[in-house]
C-alpha cells in the first residue's frame, strides 16, 4: 500500500468510497434511514474538492485502486476517514491516521467519530468528550467529539 497526497481527479473516486463504506461497514450500528441521509450518494463534488485541497488529504492505494482516504484542517479536526468497504481491518485507516496525526505537529487532535470507529479511535488515545445527536434532514444520528493531545 501507497499513502499519496489528494488530487482533484481523486474527488469521484472518494466520493463512491465515501458512500459504499457508509452503507455497507456503518449498517451494522445506524438504520437504513440514517444511512441515507449521512451518505445520500449527492456529495456536491465542487465543494468537496474544495475541502480536500484546502485540508492535508491523504489517498491509500493498493493496485492502482484507491482503498482509504483521510484528511485534516489546519486547526486540527480531523474530518474524515475512510477505508473501502473491501479492505477493512488491514492497517489502511491505521497508516493513514497515523500520517495525518503527525502533520498535526503535536496539536490537539479532534473528531467527531461514529458509533463504528469509536473504537479505533480509543484504540489510538482518543478520548472521548461527548456523545451527540447531530440532525440531517429530521434524523437523527449519533457521534462522539473526540480528542487526541
Amino acid at each position: 500500500m501507497k499513502i499519496r497526497n489528494y488530487q482533484p481527479s481523486d474527488c469521484i473516486c472518494l466520493a463512491e468510497l465515501f458512500y459504499d463504506t457508509v452503507h455497507v461497514v456503518n449498517a451494522q450500528d445506524y438504520t437504513e434511514e440514517q444511512l441515507n441521509v449521512w451518505a445520500s450518494g449527492n456529495v456536491d463534488l465542487e465543494k468537496w474538492n474544495q475541502s480536500f485541497l484546502d485540508h492535508h488529504t491523504l489517498i491509500a492505494v493498493e493496485n492502482e485502486m484507491i482503498v482509504g482516504f483521510g484528511d485534516i484542517d489546519k486547526t486540527g479536526y480531523l474530518d474524515r476517514l475512510f477505508v473501502h468497504k473491501d479492505h477493512q481491518r488491514k492497517g489502511i485507516a491505521s497508516a493513514i491516521c497515523d500520517e495525518l496525526e503527525c502533520a498535526a505537529g503535536g496539536a490537539k487532535i479532534t473528531t467527531e467519530a461514529s458509533v463504528t470507529a469509536k473504537p479505533f479511535f480509543e484504540k489510538r488515545g482518543y478520548q472521548v468528550v461527548k456523545e451527540q445527536q447531530i440532525e440531517r434532514q429530521g434524523i437523527l444520528l449519533t457521534n462522539y467529539v473526540m480528542e487526541l493531545y
